[in-house]
């Protein structure tokens, strides 16, 4: 992996990180409400577990392999 193609990735975490951060912040706001939108709660949670998988296969991607 290249400089560029590792600070790409680099700033795709980052980006993602901080909409994970957001979505938590949602989600628990919405759950606070007396009437709650459920739907809307589950779409972020989905959301927000698809974020998590793709910050881990970047995090996999910037980690070399090591034959052992």
């Amino acid at each position: 992996m290249g400089e560029e193609e590792r600070n790409e990735v680099c700033a795709e975490l980052a980006r993602l990180r901080q909409e994970h951060g957001d979505l938590d912040s949602a989600i628990e706001a919405l759950g606070r409400l007396a009437v709650a939108d459920r739907l809307q709660i589950q779409r972020l949670k989905k959301r927000k577990l698809w974020l998590k998988d793709r910050i881990s296969y970047l995090e996999d991607q910037l980690t070399p392999d090591i034959i052992a």
